[in-house]
């Protein structure tokens, strides 16, 4: 029996995307370089989906896609034109629309934490960095291996101690 992996996607998960991608058409005004139909054919949207899922599942980088998805720079271009046009933000709440219809969410007690910097008082209470404390200062080492003193201090020939 084949594995399945987690960033598949299925026939029934793409029935519900597919209406949610937008389609690709010529601007009326512009003026084209090459003939309707000429060029390079784009990438099939599942493909693209796909790829765009994998990246948000492993969280590789777009250049670490593999080939079988099709060019990393085109779907990195793809993804770059479906989120302003709200595809993901769409997806998301027609998935959560879905979810509350199957197990209901309870919207009464929900809540969100934003906290995401530094608690004010955080060093006060827990003290210097850890990596820092057992460390003696200071650690410089002379760049001649003896240490620096300042020519004022330094007495002449024919001066006594």
């Amino acid at each position: 029996m084949a594995q399945i992996k987690s960033w598949t996607v299925s026939d029934g998960l793409w029935s519900k995307v597919e209406r949610l991608v937008p389609q690709r058409q010529r601007e009326p005004g512009r003026r084209y370089r090459r003939q309707p139909g000429a060029g390079r054919k784009p990438m099939p949207a599942r493909q693209v989906f796909s790829a765009i899922v994998y990246v948000l599942r492993t969280g590789c980088q777009w250049k670490a896609l593999p080939r079988e998805f099709g060019s990393a720079s085109a779907v990195h271009k793809y993804f770059q034109q479906w989120h302003p046009a709200g595809v993901f933000l769409q997806l998301w709440r027609a998935g959560l629309a879905e979810y509350d219809e199957m197990e209901g969410i309870a919207w009464d007690w929900q809540s969100i934490d934003g906290a995401t910097g530094k608690a004010p008082l955080a060093v006060e209470c827990v003290g210097r960095n850890p990596t820092d404390r057992g460390k003696k200062w200071p650690q410089t080492q002379f760049v001649s291996r003896r240490a620096w003193r300042p020519a004022i201090a330094r007495r002449q020939r024919g001066q006594r101690a």
